[in-house]
């Protein structure tokens, strides 16, 4: 067997080409025993309609396994010849010819392309991580929202049960009666102000 380990050709093949030689060594070897089993055993056959003969069973498989010896010889000799032809006429690349996958060799590449390709990936990086940032500023805010929109569900329902409280006590218009409220409170405060206002400018006088 071949000690190249043609890796080369293992990639295209998916198998090395010393394993597939094997495998076919095997298959002829025990084809070839077989072959022998079956001719023992027809031999056999002959000479049992052979009156008087003086040949037994063990001296039949001693010259089978002597014929077989001889035949795998033979063998050998033939196979190294055909793995040789096989190996380097049949299942080899030549040097010569590239993979599909590796056609990308044939194109060399110069420094400042390196330098290019590099830069294009710095560039990708950083556009990577401003939308990673921008990504996470967006649902920061929408987390934000999220607190907002339940405090305002929160005051909502706050109302709605005050409007409802003064339905049960009497004030139809609650809302309306809220904005009065809110409006003398506003008198109230200007009041307030301007009593502080002449108050400070007697103490003055």
């Amino acid at each position: 067997m071949s000690v190249d380990p043609m890796t080369y050709e293992a990639q295209f093949f998916g198998f090395t080409p010393q394993t597939c030689m094997l495998r076919i060594y095997i298959a002829f070897q025990d084809y070839l025993f077989e072959v022998m089993q079956a001719v023992e055993q027809v031999i056999l056959k002959k000479l049992d309609g052979i009156p008087d003969c003086d040949l037994s069973p063990v001296q039949i498989r001693k010259c089978t396994e002597k014929f077989l010896c001889f035949m795998k010889g033979r063998f050998d000799n033939l196979f190294s010849k055909m793995e040789e032809l096989f190996l380097q006429l049949i299942l080899r690349i030549p040097s010569n010819i590239l993979l599909p996958e590796d056609k990308c060799k044939e194109t060399p590449y110069s420094e400042e392309d390196f330098q290019h390709l590099q830069k294009e990936i710095e560039q990708l990086q950083e556009k990577y991580k401003t939308e990673l940032c921008t990504k996470q500023a967006l649902l920061a805010e929408l987390e934000e929202q999220k607190i907002v929109q339940a405090k305002l569900k929160q005051t909502l329902t706050f109302f709605d049960e005050l409007q409802i409280a003064g339905r049960d006590h009497g004030t139809s218009d609650f809302r309306g009666s809220l904005v009065s409220l809110v409006h003398n409170s506003r008198k109230l405060q200007n009041i307030r102000d301007n009593v502080e206002k002449e108050s400070k400018r007697l103490k003055i006088s």
